[in-house]
């Protein structure tokens, strides 16, 4: 095995804290795939609304008075967030795959961007639906 100095080798970017700061591109990358995890929970929901609502009267009772509840508001919106979140970044990747908007201030623009558009674009959607 060769002989190999670790002391010179650049640090992990996963070495959040003292030793790596993060940029708005990584943590809006970060924010992507764990929207799209959300977005994956809400389906989840909804096919359950949709089975109670096939299957019984009191399953359904339960599941629709869930998602009315205050608790269950904060679940849509959050999740209106996510999907919004998540749409901003496909776009962002489209973008970047014609190879526009590469260079840093552009992207880290971007990822500004994305936060408070998913965060407009939600809240027209709670108060529109």
């Amino acid at each position: 095995m060769a002989d190999v100095n670790r002391g010179n080798r650049p640090l992990s970017p996963f070495m959040i804290g003292p030793y790596y700061r993060p940029q708005m591109t990584s943590i809006s990358s970060i924010m992507v795939r764990i929207t799209g995890i959300a977005s994956l929970g809400t389906v989840f929901l909804v096919v359950w609304w949709l089975l109670a609502a096939a299957t019984s009267e009191s399953a359904f009772g339960f599941i629709d008075g869930l998602l009315r509840s205050w608790f269950g508001d904060l679940v849509l919106f959050l999740a209106s967030w996510a999907l919004w979140y998540h749409m901003f970044g496909r776009l962002r990747h489209v973008i970047w795959d014609f190879g526009y908007m590469l260079d840093v201030p552009r992207s880290e623009k971007m990822g500004w961007g994305m936060f408070i558009g998913a965060t407009v674009l939600a809240v027209v959607t709670a108060v529109v639906v």
